[in-house]
């Protein structure tokens, strides 16, 4: 072993004084290994902070919650075909509540955009949620500040307001909102809870919303608008037979007959997923695709420069084969001056992933991470690459006629 080692420090500073001597040359000949490596490890890093981002946005719909909505999140379809279909209702709510037994809880909410307003401050087109009492449950929401909505509070429709964590920064600074009158639309609304802050989720600040009860949606913004119905399910091992209960009963209160479809969605956590995985899954064929395209260009650039190079050093391997080395020698050194040069590209290439990741990180609101699989991917690939288009050159070498070679001028 000892001896195989100090055979290849030998041969890495053949190979190193020989790309030396033709530095611009060497240079040239790792730019396509440094691009198609610094492809692939770039689109991975960006896919990394994407995955860390997203992922945790798309966690905040909870993987045990299913939304019964008008509308499909994700749909090949024309969505005029989903226009025209009935409105959910507080009737269908109560139905689920009242029927469904792997339901934990179930909330029904719907959505407006009002204007907010705090005496001299007012904030444009903010989305105001009717929600009830078991909405924190179903969602998730944490209160940071004061409290959410109690039952009472609900049924009587009363005037209060939970407020996003963006929304008090911007209207009260470093004021205490819990109990202050805020307007919004033409009604005032006392504030009495505060959520902790949660971030973006799909590039739109869920931070910026306000909650009020259900009833006071209606009331005060009108009562021709679609539900969403959310239920929480008891065992998330069980999310899929709850879809299916949670399809039955509202195919039996619209009654719908077996042979007709559903004029409603049931939208979950893991719709999105997937076509995350799907559009990440294209990024990443692309990638590998460039990548590997690159790396071809610069392994033809390497075998081009060996062959140059076993050229221009015939005499050398003459005097070596002269001297006694055998043909597995000289293969030997050239291999490892091929990978030495797609190896210097790969780490070159590595370096510069991580100024791209930095550079992501700042500009981007994603945080952007060089995984470690795609480090040792690129550099593997640019070692077998410099293998693979060494072995033409170094065999051709190691055949050459060691008198011919001694007479090469």
């Amino acid at each position: 072993m000892t001896a195989f080692l100090i055979k290849l420090w030998e041969n890495i500073k053949i190979a190193l004084r020989a790309l030396m001597q033709s530095k611009m040359r060497s240079v040239l000949t790792t730019i396509g290994i440094v691009i198609g490596v610094l492809t692939v490890v770039s689109v991975a890093s960006i896919i990394e902070g994407l995955n860390r981002g997203i992922a945790g946005q798309i966690a905040t719909l909870g993987g045990n919650a299913l939304y019964v909505q008008k509308y499909p999140w994700v749909s090949m379809e024309d969505f005029s075909k989903f226009r025209n279909r009935p409105n959910l209702t507080l009737k269908e709510a109560d139905f689920i509540r009242e029927r469904m037994k792997s339901a934990e809880a179930v909330s029904p909410s719907t959505g407006t955009r009002q204007d907010v307003r705090y005496r001299n401050k007012t904030l444009n087109g903010i989305s105001v949620t009717g929600v009830s009492d078991r909405y924190d449950v179903v969602t998730g929401l944490v209160i940071e500040e004061g409290r959410f909505f109690s039952y009472s509070e609900i049924e009587r429709e009363k005037n209060n307001v939970v407020i996003g964590w963006e929304i008090k920064d911007k209207l009260f600074e470093n004021r205490n909102p819990i109990g202050e009158k805020i307007r919004i639309g033409t009604t005032t609304y006392t504030v009495i809870g505060i959520t902790e802050k949660r971030g973006n989720f799909l590039g739109e600040s869920l931070d910026a919303e306000v909650y009020v009860p259900l009833g006071t949606v209606f009331k005060n913004f009108g009562w021709h608008r679609s539900l969403t119905i959310a239920v929480k399910v008891n065992d998330p091992a069980k999310v899929e037979a709850a879809k299916d209960e949670l399809r039955f009963l509202m195919r039996t209160i619209r009654k719908l007959t077996p042979t007709e479809e559903d004029d409603f969605s049931i939208n979950q956590q893991e719709l999105l997923t997937e076509m995350y995985n799907k559009l990440t899954g294209g990024l990443y064929t692309a990638a590998f695709g460039i990548g590997t395209l690159s790396l071809l260009v610069g392994g033809i650039g390497i075998m081009n420069i060996m062959l140059v190079s076993v050229t221009e050093r015939r005499k050398e391997i003459g005097i070596r084969k002269a001297l006694g080395a055998k043909r597995k020698v000289i293969t030997f050194q050239f291999l490892v001056e091929s990978v030495i040069i797609c190896g210097v590209g790969g780490v070159i290439a590595i370096l510069l992933s991580f100024i791209v990741s930095i550079i992501i990180s700042k500009i981007t609101p994603f945080p952007s991470a060089v995984p470690a699989w795609s480090v040792f991917m690129g550099l593997g690939f640019s070692a077998l690459i410099g293998l693979f288009f060494g072995i033409y050159p170094a065999s051709k070498a190691a055949r050459l006629n060691p008198i011919e070679c001694l007479r090469y001028e």
